[in-house]
């Protein structure tokens, strides 16, 4: 049964996700893409919806937005709403965003993105955008929506845009081990 490591495999780009929708250099086809989905799927013990939303996620990854909007469109609950609220965080559409995001609500994969970003950003240089998202230790999905959409109007915010690039690879590194089972319900993975 393949493992979380291959699936992340399908998240190795030379460059993370733009904030935006993308294109971008070095991303794999679709088709590619849902060729090796299907064989490493094919043996995962994850069940179809979860199997689904790592689908939609991997494509969104690789900026077939269209793609992972239909597939996380299509499953209700806290992780479809998670991935349908990347999706359109990145489209942009920020308003439509904020809507999925209220419908995740607490999600258990917070408490490993808080620990993870909270590692990311320097808290000497970067101790602001880390108080805004990382709030009481808890993720505030709503504050990097606001934050995205910040840089997205600004033009001179270049570095404040590459370390939101890397909180979501972060985010997206996350969920994806949530959605592979690696995380017990405190968020903590194991």
């Amino acid at each position: 049964m393949p493992g979380y490591p291959e699936f992340a495999k399908c998240l190795s780009t030379p460059e993370p996700p733009e904030l935006g929708p993308g294109p971008r250099a070095g991303v794999r086809s679709e088709a590619d893409l849902n060729r090796e989905l299907d064989r490493l799927l094919a043996r995962a013990e994850v069940g179809t919806e979860r199997a689904q939303l790592i689908r939609a996620l991997v494509l969104l990854w690789h900026d077939h937005l269209d793609a992972g909007h239909t597939l996380a469109q299509s499953v209700d609950g806290a992780n479809g709403a998670f991935v349908h609220g990347i999706m359109h965080r990145r489209e942009p559409d920020f308003g439509n965003a904020t809507y999925w995001f209220r419908r995740v609500g607490r999600h258990g994969a917070f408490a490993a993105l808080a620990r993870r970003v909270g590692t990311l950003l320097d808290p000497a240089s970067e101790s602001e955008l880390q108080r805004r998202l990382i709030r009481s230790g808890a993720w505030d999905p709503f504050a990097f929506i606001e934050e995205c959409e910040h840089v997205a109007t600004d033009a001179g915010s270049t570095r404040r845009k590459e370390l939101l690039r890397q909180v979501q690879r972060s985010e997206s590194e996350v969920l994806l081990e949530w959605l592979c089972g690696l995380a017990n319900e405190d968020g903590v993975m194991e």
